[in-house]
């Protein structure tokens, strides 16, 4: 509960200081955010294409699909949006795999766990991020609840990683093409200069636009913006996804920005800027998120819609 109260004590921290936010910079970070989806997707659709080389990939039913999945991730816990994502490519992309799609996103997470090792690296070179010892006294609902119940995480942890053991070996000894179709979705990683060209430098593109939203969203709550803060701030929003236990990592995120921001300004701005930020995108997400379901399926009735597929047709 401590975590919810935090949330909401900087929520009205936030609409208290609304007046003072200045629109334009607001502006330029929501356009950097945007620009950012679509270098991402670019990316995306491009590892794609080189798994269905047989295939007319498009890139804007996959735009549509991700996101899709980023609007629902902003509002539900536990990365649900992933599912609808796929479910959307999958339909997008005529033979298809579930498989396959999965793997062309675990090749688009390698660029982001280097970028994001880069930064954390950086960011523990420079003593600015939180000891064990302060971390546990955070107000985040994942943190919190992670070091709140250390013997249940481990218990999580350990039977998850088990769980995954399992899963991997039932599906290699029962499911004949798993293999073939992660080596599909992977294929891009076979020509490095190919995957470079294609896929890294539309992933650089998106962590440069990353981080210059984060830097427009400093100025427009009157928080010292320069690189360096900038960057700080990234590695929050990057840390504060690593527990999908919160929508967005809410909570996590407004902690650590304010304890790796403080001294940059008055703990009202930094109130303001973290939550103001994550408002603000989530609008952002779930309104483009939800236009792109409803263009993409005409019903915002998912689960309907899934039974009615799987359901055999009527002679």
């Amino acid at each position: 509960m401590d975590g919810v109260r935090a949330v909401l004590d900087a929520i009205e921290v936030f609409l208290d200081n609304l007046t003072a936010v200045d629109p334009q910079p607001l502006a330029l970070a929501v356009l950097c955010h945007l620009a950012k989806l679509l270098a991402i997707t670019r990316a995306w659709r491009n590892i794609v294409a080189d798994a269905y080389p047989e295939q007319r990939v498009r890139w804007r039913p996959l735009f549509g699909a991700y996101v899709a999945g980023v609007g629902i991730n902003a509002i539900l816990p536990a990365r649900g949006g992933d599912v609808v994502k796929l479910y959307l490519a999958k339909r997008a992309v005529p033979g298809s795999t579930y498989t396959t799609l999965t793997s062309t996103l675990l090749v688009q997470s390698i660029f982001d766990v280097v970028a994001a090792s880069i930064l954390l690296l950086w960011a523990i070179h420079l003593g600015v991020l939180p000891g064990l010892d302060v971390l546990p006294a955070l107000p985040s609902f994942d943190f919190s609840w992670l070091f709140a119940h250390p013997q249940a995480a481990a218990v999580f942890l350990v039977a998850l990683f088990v769980g995954l053991v399992f899963l991997a070996v039932w599906l290699e000894q029962h499911v004949t093409a798993f293999r073939a179709r992660v080596a599909q979705g992977v294929r891009v990683l076979h020509d490095r200069p190919r995957y470079v060209r294609r896929v890294v430098l539309w992933q650089a593109a998106d962590w440069a636009l990353r981080i210059a939203t984060v830097y427009f969203f400093l100025r427009a709550f009157d928080v010292h913006a320069d690189l360096h803060n900038a960057l700080l701030g990234q590695v929050a929003n990057s840390l504060s996804t690593i527990l999908p236990i919160s929508p967005g990592g809410i909570g996590t995120e407004q902690a650590l920005i304010v304890y790796v921001l403080s001294g940059e300004a008055a703990s009202s701005a930094l109130l303001s800027l973290s939550v103001g930020m994550r408002l603000t995108l989530t609008v952002v997400n779930v309104v483009l998120g939800f236009a792109a379901l409803f263009l993409m399926l005409r019903t915002f009735r998912f689960r309907r819609l899934v039974a009615s597929e799987r359901a055999p047709a009527r002679p």
